[in-house]
């Protein structure tokens, strides 16, 4: 998670904040299955989840670098299965 970044920017020393570990988490999730599985089929709690992460991804204000880089891994998956 300390050298997540976007590209190949050089990695932040600093740890990451608490809030940008739970975001970490909630995308590892959303790309295993079985909730990936529910993307792909279509499933609203799947779909839903996926959603609320984009949204948290967005006003995380903190740790913007690591965010980002979460953050474009969760918009390819939103622009494939995110047909709200």
């Amino acid at each position: 998670m300390r050298y997540l970044t976007s590209g190949f920017a050089a990695p932040d020393p600093a740890p990451p904040v608490p809030a940008t570990r739970r975001l970490f988490t909630e995308c590892l999730d959303i790309m295993t299955t079985p909730v990936f599985d529910g993307l792909r089929d279509g499933d609203p709690v799947a779909l839903a989840r996926l959603r609320v992460l984009q949204d948290d991804l967005t006003h995380q204000s903190e740790d913007r670098h690591r965010v980002e880089a979460l953050t474009a891994l969760i918009a390819d998956k939103v622009e494939q299965y995110g047909n709200w």
